[in-house]
């Protein structure tokens, strides 16, 4: 990968690929003879994927001298790559969903992912890469055949000198193979005294006057002897024949023995290395991901790899937000913590009496839509699950939690709406949606917010932001511009409740803003947090109060669009997961924080 690669990079493609002629003389050197004199030269812009924090970028790639190469730019060609493949062993595919990718790769370790403007520019590319891989493919044929057979026979020895009880069966049969040797002397004698006999017979048939002379002072032969002698001899040979027969039968039975263990042992090993090699593939897609395994698409992650690796990554995040927790708790350990049972005065804009009540944004072009939206949810939080009658199903009941959620997808999308009922105590409405609401608080309960940003100051009570999550790998990263308003309820209150508050994200298009890098997917939602203070129904007004007094009643809905193509069964099992989990850990921020000091209605 382009671990350098920067999403500054000014580098812009051309519209087409630019491929020249090598720097060859004119002769009469035919185009097979020109590839095969490596002279191949392809050179253009192609966009390749670097990492997964940058993705695709513009990349000068060059094919020359046999060597594929990259570059920033065109203008960087000249002070050196900043990578290359030898084509010799690549391997060159086109991408099967993607028209315009093409994937070189040399032993599955080295992958270049590579996309051309056009499907036209990539099969140009594809067939001028495929072309230069036979024609030098087709050269080295002979020499690997030969180290195929240099090394098939050096297996075959190594395979017969090992084992004790081969040495001794190899050292049997070099005793009959001795015996062999001299029972082939024997013959070979006899055979040339039996051939010197019919010579002398043939002369003298010739030449009827000339005595028989065998030659060596032999004048005659018993036939019958040497027919005694030759048959004793080839007996012998056939003797010694039949011993190597046995020699080998006896061994036979170990030798298939240990073939049926070897066989076993190559097949338990053949078990162990795929179950390695799937081991290590995994790893390999949570360590150096690719946008194979992006979210997207083309993505190839399974969806229980996907919910896996969303899972790591959250927990990683959610460790990482306990230890600057504990950071900040040491360094706030030498304070001296007071109890105050007494009311807290509200400071600043919160203590004016318009806090809460929206007039002084009535005046902004985004009122109406605010104030029809707050009532909307506030109409729709104060209905139960079992009053609309569209299947709501409860999916987490933990204690004072019961969440509950309706599955619906629109165009592939998840989009189940959510309603959570929650009762914490030692805190008020107020409390809890001043700590939900105000943006300096965000960063210290919200674990995977990277920034948020206050794009336009409404009114104290109404803020408009951007917000960006942190990456979590394979999901693509988001954001969401939305306005946030915090309301005082003074209508229709339960019984026995003192006071209710609500805070109101909806996602809105006013004044749209890009996401800072520019590459997030947009989150679309609708949230509300509804809380009501209860008090002990034997309080007297004029009492004093302290936190144990204090219940707080919760409904929290929301309907979150997530964008993108993240499968539905990994979203589900994400939102099972955290809802619940990012309830827990608010209610017990808020808690923490008030518990020191004065109450706030």
């Amino acid at each position: 990968m382009d671990a350098n690669a920067g999403a500054g990079e000014s580098a812009s493609p051309p519209s087409s690929n630019e491929a020249a002629a090598g720097s060859q003389s004119q002769s009469d050197v035919s185009e097979e003879e020109e590839y095969l004199d490596n002279s191949i030269e392809l050179r253009g812009y192609l966009s390749k994927w670097t990492n997964y924090i940058y993705g695709w970028q513009p990349r000068y790639i060059v094919l020359k001298d046999g060597t594929l190469s990259y570059y920033k730019s065109e203008s960087e060609s000249d002070f050196g790559c900043r990578g290359a493949i030898s084509l010799t062993k690549a391997t060159i595919k086109a991408h099967e969903s993607d028209e315009l990718r093409f994937d070189v790769v040399v032993n599955n370790l080295n992958n270049w992912c590579l996309r051309a403007e056009t499907s036209e520019d990539r099969m140009h590319w594809v067939e001028v890469l495929q072309l230069y891989k036979e024609d030098t493919g087709s050269t080295d044929t002979t020499s690997l055949r030969r180290h195929g057979s240099t090394m098939s026979l050096q297996s075959n020895t190594i395979s017969l000198t090992s084992g004790g009880s081969l040495k001794k069966t190899q050292r049997n049969l070099r005793e009959k193979v001795g015996e062999l040797e001299t029972f082939k002397d024997i013959l070979f004698v006899q055979i040339e005294t039996l051939q010197r006999y019919f010579d002398a017979c043939s002369e003298v048939n010739k030449n009827n006057a000339q005595p028989l002379d065998l030659g060596d002072g032999l004048k005659s032969i018993d036939f019958k002897g040497e027919s005694i002698t030759f048959r004793a001899t080839t007996t012998g040979v056939l003797t010694t024949l039949q011993h190597c027969l046995e020699i080998i039968s006896e061994s036979d039975d170990s030798w298939k023995r240990k073939l049926e263990r070897e066989i076993d042992k190559r097949r338990r090993s053949e078990d162990q290395n795929k179950k390695f090699k799937d081991e290590i593939e995994k790893m390999k897609r949570l360590s150096y991901p690719g946008p194979d395994f992006e979210e997207g698409p083309h993505s190839t992650l399974p969806e229980d790899e996907f919910f896996d690796a969303v899972e790591t990554g959250l927990d990683k995040i959610e460790e990482d937000m306990q230890l600057r927790f504990k950071l900040k708790l040491q360094s706030q350990i030498s304070q001296t913590l007071v109890n105050v049972p007494h009311e807290a005065v509200a400071e600043g804009e919160e203590a004016r009496e318009e806090f809460g009540t929206g007039a002084e944004a009535i005046s902004h072009a985004l009122w109406p839509e605010i104030d029809r939206v707050c009532k909307e949810q506030l109409h729709y939080a104060r209905e139960g699950v079992g009053q609309d009658g569209n299947g709501w199903q409860i999916f987490a009941d933990e204690g004072e939690i019961k969440m509950y959620k309706r599955e619906e997808e629109v165009n592939g999308l998840v989009m189940d709406p959510l309603k959570a009922y929650h009762t914490v105590q030692g805190v008020t409405a107020r409390e809890m949606c001043h700590y939900f609401f105000m943006p300096e608080f965000r960063n210290d309960w919200e674990t995977t917010l990277e920034d948020c940003t206050i794009l336009e100051k409404i009114s104290a009570d109404t803020l408009l932001f951007l917000q960006t999550h942190k990456r979590i790998w394979p999901a693509s990263q988001r954001d969401a511009q939305f306005w946030s308003h915090m309301r005082k309820i003074t209508d229709n209150l339960e019984p026995g409740a003192r006071d209710m508050w609500v805070v109101c994200n909806n996602s809105t298009e006013y004044a749209k803003q890009e996401s800072k890098n520019g590459k997030c997917v947009r989150i679309f939602l609708t949230v509300i947090l509804a809380c009501q203070t209860h008090l002990p129904e034997d309080y007297v007004k004029g009492q004093p109060l302290n936190r144990n007094d204090l219940t707080c009643k919760i409904t929290y809905c929301s309907v979150v669009n997530p964008g993108g193509w993240a499968p539905a069964s990994a979203l589900r099992a994400v939102y099972k997961r955290e809802y619940p989990k990012f309830l827990k850990r608010f209610t017990g921020y808020v808690i923490d924080q008030c518990k020191d000091k004065p109450i706030m209605f």
